[in-house]
């Protein structure tokens, strides 16, 4: 999956190499997940997906991300990462990114609510001036 370019900086130098090596030494080119992702039709054992070949659960061709299971890419331990398909990627992240996604709509709201709100001395003053107290 692609890196978000705000997340960029989190990663390693070397994550290219790390990614690599998880998904093509470690995993032998073929899906790590053992049910972890839940997805809505879970696979039995180890998900068959191969990268490069059509996903038995989707149709779709197969490249192999690297999930950082803490969602931390900081954290870049090889117990904390798994190779796994687009699917069992995103069905592993739903939770996670609904979070990041309820944090993103709550920081927009305050970003386009904040010009609605006059501090309280602003508003006495304000109040005052078109009153003609002054």
């Amino acid at each position: 999956m692609p890196i978000r370019p705000e997340n960029k900086d989190r990663y390693p130098d070397d994550w290219p190499q790390i990614s690599r090596r998880i998904r093509f030494e470690r995993a032998a080119g073929r899906c790590e997940c053992t049910g972890q992702c839940r997805r809505r039709r879970p696979h039995v054992g180890r998900c068959a997906a191969v990268n490069g070949q059509p996903n038995p659960a989707t149709g779709a061709t197969v490249w192999l991300t690297v999930a950082h299971l803490d969602h931390t890419p900081e954290n870049c331990a090889d117990e904390n990462l798994a190779a796994m398909c687009q699917a069992c990627h995103l069905a592993y992240d739903t939770d996670h990114h609904a979070e990041t996604a309820r944090a993103t709509r709550a920081a927009e709201r305050a970003r386009w609510m904040e010009p609605l709100f006059v501090p309280e001395q602003e508003l006495t003053e304000l109040e005052e001036t078109t009153c003609g107290l002054r």
